[in-house]
């Protein structure tokens, strides 16, 4: 019984959406802790308020936010109480160039052409700089196509992972979060696994 709690638990916090339009130019995904990104949002979220209130037009682009977000994780850490999580950034700055960044439970962060979490940093991560690399201009068609393909092969292979995803688009001045979607799988791939023997 106890284990069904847990496992019940755990799938409908999997279920939930880990994606969260910041503004017009940005969105964060998290990784970790619910309550603790669900902290985040709220202190996010009063910052874009705040903004308003001031009402002089500036807004917090991309790159600010991401700074923000590692001085708020690395404080927390240097408390000894961090927020269990990895946040991705993805937006545009200022001047309307793309933005990816990178921001874990520590403090550390980067900006990269591509990031990814968890499982997805070892088995995601190399999909994507390869396809990077043959297509450099990718629509946005066609990253959507790579982020399904993804998030394909890491359900095959995370035995806790739901196929159920957001996939947020950042193009244009306009930010945009997908309803949860599910990949198409075909689980008769593992009927005759070779190369164990």
């Amino acid at each position: 019984r106890a284990y069904w709690k847990l496992m019940k638990a755990v799938v409908s916090t999997q279920s939930t959406g880990r994606l969260m339009r910041v503004n017009d130019s940005t969105i964060i995904g998290g990784f970790g802790d619910y309550a603790d990104f669900q902290h985040i949002m709220k202190l996010l979220e009063q910052q874009t308020i705040d903004d308003k209130v001031i009402g002089d037009g500036v807004y917090r682009d991309a790159p600010s936010i991401h700074s923000w977000l590692r001085c708020v994780l690395y404080n927390r850490r240097n408390k000894m109480n961090p927020l269990w999580n990895t946040v991705i950034v993805a937006g545009s700055t200022y001047a309307g160039e793309p933005y990816l960044g990178y921001v874990d439970k520590i403090g550390v962060s980067f900006q990269d052409k591509s990031v990814a979490t968890g499982f997805g940093s070892y088995i995601a991560q190399p999909m994507l700089r390869k396809a990077m690399e043959e297509n450099p201009d990718m629509s946005i068609d066609d990253a959507k196509r790579l982020m399904v393909r993804c998030l394909r092969v890491l359900f095959y292979r995370d035995c806790r992972a739901l196929n159920r995803f957001q996939i947020g688009v950042v193009a244009e001045g306009q930010c945009t979060i997908s309803e949860p979607i599910s990949a198409e799988t075909d689980w008769s791939v593992g009927a005759n696994p070779s190369g164990y023997e």
